[in-house]
């Protein structure tokens, strides 16, 4: 059982080698916001947590004193 493999490289348009000469660039105010978001979804995971470990401790103690 052969199978028959092409040369990939014939079938790259010969256009795409000016394009990659381009430096690539990133928007810093793009990566600063997603920095900020990012800092208030942990920042709200941690609240969250933070109040359900407060409440399951209040209630237990509650529970013990009853």
């Amino acid at each position: 059982m052969s199978r028959n493999y092409t040369d990939l490289s014939k079938d790259i348009p010969q256009d795409k080698d000016t394009s990659s000469n381009q430096p690539k660039t990133t928007d810093v105010n793009i990566l600063l916001n997603r920095v900020r978001l990012d800092k208030k979804k942990t920042f709200k995971k941690n609240i969250l947590v933070s109040l359900l470990v407060v409440s399951l401790v209040c209630s237990i103690t509650i529970f013990l004193i009853i």
